[in-house]
């Protein structure tokens, strides 16, 4: 079980590193969230900035902070190339200090669930009124304890509609679950959303977490303890077991090549993890169209 804290921490520490890529000139940046800079503690920003601008950071973990901000861009094309398609809800897993509801144009016609620890949501929405207030009608945080409570009680509970087409963004969750609370959110997504509604998550391969020097590797560098794992290249065949089709492997060499051009064609991103997408329904169902990336330019 992950401490009280521990997600805490963990929220702040993506949203350091996204504010500290905002800092970057525009062309240079991966991703932008102006946001993300309210959320931080200052003195831990400037520290924090100072240490990865040194390069200090790289060089203990190299690739990390580029594999999240790569992450979070492409989360964030995929999301725009979900509402360009016609969306309804978009349902935000874990949400920690998640900005997409606030920053994201044309998200504000659907409507936003953000889930997550009761802890985690208490704090942020103390941050987030302080540069948002009142907070926007489209967002409705739904606050959860995944050890006791599940999404089929929270959810509709709390306005969901099971007949909207859902973006599900699961973002940085999977590696710290069992394979039965993953196994539990998919099998909720696919028999309580609208054919057609799509997921998006990352996940660790298994290879991976099975080599200790790496797991010891990330672990450092994130300061938590992972679990869950998808075998390399069986991604595909796991997802259609469960319902989905139309599923996308996005690795991190699609990453570097999409987004790592340029003036940032030399930055370094970590290997072992990917980012999955899908569609719920099986081969033949209606569906949105498949997402096809553009390098960025």
């Amino acid at each position: 079980m992950r401490g009280k804290q521990q997600p805490i921490k963990t929220a702040e520490g993506m949203a350091l590193v996204r504010a500290i890529e905002a800092q970057r000139p525009e062309g240079v940046r991966i991703c932008y969230d102006p946001i993300a800079r309210s959320l931080v503690n200052r003195i831990r920003f400037t520290l924090s900035k100072l240490v990865i601008d040194s390069g200090i950071y790289g060089l203990m973990f190299r690739g990390v902070i580029e594999f999240i901000t790569a992450r979070e861009r492409y989360i964030d094309d995929f999301l725009k190339a979900c509402l360009s398609e016609g969306l309804d809800q978009v349902v935000i897993l874990g949400a920690g200090f998640d900005t997409r509801a606030y920053r994201i144009e044309g998200i504000e016609k659907t409507r936003v669930f953000e889930v997550d620890h009761p802890a985690t949501q208490e704090v942020k929405l103390k941050r987030l009124r302080k540069v948002i207030d009142p907070l926007p009608d489209h967002v409705t945080f739904v606050p959860m304890d995944f050890n006791t409570q599940t999404l089929g009680e929270r959810l509709p509970a709390s306005g969901y509609d099971e007949q909207g087409k859902t973006l599900f963004i699961w973002q940085g969750v999977t590696m710290y679950l069992t394979s039965e609370g993953v196994d539990s959110t998919l099998v909720f997504i696919t028999n309580h959303s609208r054919l057609g509604s799509a997921v998006i998550f990352d996940y660790f391969y298994s290879e991976t977490l099975r080599d200790m020097k790496a797991v010891r590797w990330i672990t450092r560098a994130i300061g938590e303890r992972l679990i869950f794992g998808i075998d390399e290249g069986q991604i595909e065949p796991f997802l259609t077991r469960r319902g989905f089709r139309d599923i996308h492997n996005a690795t991190t060499g699609e990453l570097k090549r999409l987004y790592f051009i340029g003036p940032n064609a030399r930055r370094p991103i970590s290997t072992g993890i990917a980012i999955a997408s899908a569609r719920v329904g099986k081969t033949g169902d209606q569906s949105m169209p498949s997402y096809n990336p553009a390098p960025a330019t």
